[in-house]
């Protein structure tokens, strides 16, 4: 049975009970009061004190929701907090292994490439020995253009590469302008017609402008 056929049920037998209890005593009331008016009055009462318990009771039910909900509340908070830290000290440790693994890169990052360095200047360091012995010019031009086609070739694996400048049209992205000169002829106005100091890319980036001498 719900509370709300429960709560009819006992005010039909709270009226049942006074109007009875009234019929027995209704000759003590002189004061002009019926009976059944003293029996909505006392159903009145009964009713007032129903509704005062009834209430008592939710105000209690509502506490305990209360209570439980900030509990639960209160575990959820202390769950994120704890996320929060672990999370913080994660972020914490990969920072500093970030920044060892960057000071690492900047300190030997170029190992590689300053062994593959070192095997050309193995060579050179042979070809000067051969030099102070040897009096055959022809070997040593050899020798040194074996060194030379060598460094070219180790550049060139590592992606640099030479600009072209020679006999080109002057381009500020890649040549610097040491000085201009008459062109020797007219096709060369405006040409590079002298290398001073050559230049390279880097794949496309320019890591040394060609310098060079401008026909006008």
């Amino acid at each position: 049975m719900n509370r709300k056929a429960t709560k009819t049920a006992k005010m039909t037998q709270k009226e049942d009970n006074i109007k009875e209890k009234n019929k027995k005593a209704s000759d003590i009331y002189s004061n002009g009061i019926s009976a059944d008016e003293t029996v909505d009055q006392d159903i009145k009462s009964e009713l007032e004190i129903d509704e005062k318990a009834e209430s008592e009771d939710k105000s209690e039910v509502a506490g305990k929701d209360l209570s439980l909900k900030a509990a639960e509340a209160e575990n959820k908070s202390s769950e994120w907090q704890d996320k929060y830290l672990r999370l913080s000290a994660e972020f914490d440790n990969y920072r500093k292994r970030t920044l060892k693994e960057k000071a690492d890169l900047l300190r030997y990052g170029n190992e590689d490439l300053l062994n593959k360095i070192l095997s050309v200047v193995d060579d050179f360091e042979r070809g000067l020995h051969i030099i102070d012995k040897s009096e055959d010019v022809v070997a040593l031009k050899e020798g040194i253009h074996l060194i030379y086609n060598k460094f070219n070739e180790f550049i060139k694996q590592n992606g640099i590469k030479e600009i072209e400048a020679l006999g080109q049209d002057f381009n500020i992205d890649f040549h610097e302008a040491m000085t201009k000169i008459p062109a020797p002829s007219e096709e060369l106005k405006g040409k590079v017609v002298e290398v001073i100091e050559k230049g390279y890319l880097l794949g496309d980036k320019v890591i040394r402008y060609a310098k060079v001498v401008v026909g006008e």
